[in-house]
C-alpha cells in the first residue's frame, strides 16, 4: 500500500490538493490577519452571512464541533463545519448539513476563489508580506462555501491558537475555549498562561463565551480578563454556570445528565468515551443554546438524538474485532491522559498492545510515559508524514527508556506494524476469538488516519481478515 497523502478519489482534487499543499503549512503562520481581512474584502464579507459558534482549546476541539453542529442539524437549522485535521481526505475540513464536500464541489469551491487568493497574494509580496497560508486558503474556501449554501450557522475549529488564526476572522456568537495545555509550544509560547491568552483571543464583544473544564488555575482569570476586556455578552464556565451532574457507562458511549444555563438535560446519550466527552457535550449543548432561535431550555428528545449520533473519525474509534483495534489521534499530554483513562474505564483488556509514531515536535517521552501503564508492548514506526514525524529508530530510543528492551518491537512501515502487534495479540489469546485482545494505534492524526485507510482499503491484507481467516 502506498501511504502518500490519501486524497485519491480523483485526478482533479489531487491537483488542487497539491496546489494547496505548496504553500505554507498552518503551523507555519505570519501572526497578522490583514490577508484574510482582505480576502473578506474582496468576497464581498461572506463572514457576516450567517451566525457562528467559534471552537478553540487545545483538545476537544473537533468532538465539540461536531456535537454543536448535530444538535443544531437536528433542530432543523443548515449547518456548515469546518475542522482540522483532515484524518483521510482533505474534503473532510469543510461539511454542509452533516456531509462532507464532495471531491467535485472541493474543486468548484477553490476555482471559484482562486483568483482572489492571487490577488490577496500579489497584495500581500507587494507590502513585503508572505502569501497566504495552506490554512488561509482552506478557511477562505469554508466560509465562502458556507455563505454560498448558504447556512444559518457555521461552526468553526480553531487551527491553532486564536488571536492569529485565520478563523478569528470570524465573530462569534458563542465562543468556545475548550481545555488548555501545553501544546504547539513554539508557536504559542511555552507557559500555560502565555497559550491561555493566544486562545483567549477569540473572545469578541458580541460572544456568549463557554469555558471548558481548566486543570491549571491560571487559565480561568485570563479568559474572565478577556471577557471583561471585550464586553461579551454572557460566560458559562464549566462547573459553576454549566455541570456534568452524574455520568452512566453505557453501549457505545455513555449516558449522561447536563445542567446548562438554560435547564436541564437528563439521561442524554453520548456515543463516545471518556469523561472528557462529557464536558465536550457539555460546552456544545450550551453553545447550541446561544445560537439556536428558542427561549430556554432545547427540547430534550431533540438533542439526545442529536447527540447519540456524533461519531469522530480518530477519537478513541473502534475499527476493528478480534482483536479489538482502537485507533485516536491524541498527540500531547492532556488527550493521551484522557485516551487511556477512557480505555481503563471502558474496556477489559488482557492483553493491549501499542502501535505508535508521533511527530518529532511533540512531548514524546511524557506522551510514551502515560500509555506505558497499559501496554504489555510497544511497536514503534512512523507514518506517512516525512517532513515532521520523528524517525522509527528515535522513537525506538525513546521507548526502550520508557518500557525497556523487551517490550519494544521496531517497524519502519506502519503496516508492518499493525501486523506485528495483532501478531502479538493472536498469540497472547488463549480464549481463540480474540476476547480481551486488543490493538492501541495511536500518536498523531496522520498515524489515526493512515491506519483507517490502511484497515478500510485492503479488505484483504492479512491483518484485516478475521482471526479465524489468518494465515
Amino acid at each position: 500500500m502506498s501511504f502518500e497523502h490519501p486524497n485519491t478519489a480523483g485526478t482533479s482534487l489531487n491537483e488542487v490538493y497539491r496546489t494547496i499543499m505548496k504553500r505554507a503549512p498552518e503551523h507555519d503562520f505570519d501572526p497578522t490577519l490583514d490577508r484574510m481581512q482582505m480576502m473578506m474584502d474582496l468576497l464581498g464579507h461572506p463572514e457576516q452571512s450567517f451566525r457562528v459558534v467559534h471552537i478553540t482549546g487545545t483538545n476537544g476541539k473537533g468532538s465539540t464541533a461536531r456535537m454543536v453542529e448535530s444538535i443544531c442539524r437536528h433542530y432543523g437549522l443548515r449547518t456548515g463545519l469546518y475542522t482540522s485535521p483532515h484524518v483521510e481526505s482533505i474534503t473532510e475540513r469543510i461539511c454542509i448539513d452533516g456531509q462532507r464536500l464532495s471531491d467535485d464541489e472541493f474543486v468548484d469551491i477553490w476555482d471559484q476563489i482562486k483568483d482572489f487568493v492571487d490577488l490577496v497574494d500579489a497584495k500581500s509580496v507587494e507590502q513585503g508580506g508572505p502569501k497566504m497560508s495552506f490554512f488561509e486558503v482552506l478557511t477562505a474556501m469554508a466560509i465562502w462555501a458556507f455563505a454560498d449554501a448558504p447556512v444559518d450557522v457555521a461552526v468553526i475549529e480553531v487551527g491553532m491558537g486564536g488571536r492569529w488564526d485565520a478563523t478569528n476572522v470570524l465573530n462569534g456568537d458563542a465562543s468556545i475555549i475548550g481545555p488548555v495545555d501545553m501544546d504547539h509550544m513554539q508557536w504559542l509560547g511555552d507557559t500555560v498562561e502565555q497559550i491561555a491568552t493566544e486562545k483567549a483571543g477569540i473572545v469578541k464583544p458580541n460572544s456568549t463565551v463557554i469555558v471548558g473544564p481548566q486543570t491549571h488555575e491560571t487559565v480561568l482569570p485570563i479568559i474572565e480578563d478577556a471577557v471583561r476586556e471585550q464586553g461579551a455578552q454572557g460566560l458559562a464556565r464549566d462547573g459553576q454556570e454549566m455541570e456534568v451532574v452524574s455520568r452512566q457507562l453505557a453501549v457505545g458511549g455513555q449516558m449522561v445528565t447536563l445542567r446548562t444555563p438554560n435547564g436541564v438535560y437528563e439521561q442524554v446519550p453520548v456515543a463516545m468515551f471518556g469523561e472528557h466527552q462529557a464536558h465536550n457535550a457539555l460546552s456544545a449543548l450550551a453553545a447550541a443554546e446561544v445560537v439556536i432561535p428558542v427561549n430556554g431550555p432545547l427540547d430534550g428528545d431533540v438533542v439526545a438524538e442529536a447527540l447519540g449520533s456524533v461519531k469522530v473519525p480518530g477519537r478513541i474509534e473502534v475499527v476493528r474485532n478480534s482483536p479489538t483495534i482502537i485507533v485516536d489521534g491524541g498527540h500531547n499530554i492532556q488527550a493521551v491522559t484522557a485516551l487511556r483513562e477512557a480505555i481503563e474505564e471502558n474496556f477489559s483488556f488482557q492483553h493491549l498492545i501499542g502501535v505508535v509514531s508521533m511527530m518529532a515536535d511533540k512531548e514524546v517521552e511524557s506522551v510514551l510515559g502515560i500509555l506505558e501503564p497499559i501496554l504489555d508492548t510497544i511497536v514503534v514506526t512512523q507514518n506517512s508524514w516525512t517532513s515532521r514525524v520523528m524517525p522509527a529508530e528515535d522513537l525506538e530510543k525513546i521507548a526502550i527508556d520508557v518500557f525497556g528492551p523487551d517490550r519494544v518491537i521496531r517497524k519502519d512501515f506502519l503496516p508492518d506494524a499493525i501486523q506485528a502487534a495483532v501478531d502479538l495479540a493472536d498469540e497472547s489469546d488463549e480464549t481463540g476469538i480474540g476476547y480481551g485482545q486488543g490493538v492501541l494505534v495511536c500518536g498523531s492524526f496522520v498515524t489515526a488516519g493512515d491506519a483507517r485507510h490502511l484497515l478500510k482499503e485492503q479488505p484483504n491484507a492479512d491483518l484485516a481478515k478475521p482471526k479465524s481467516e489468518r494465515a
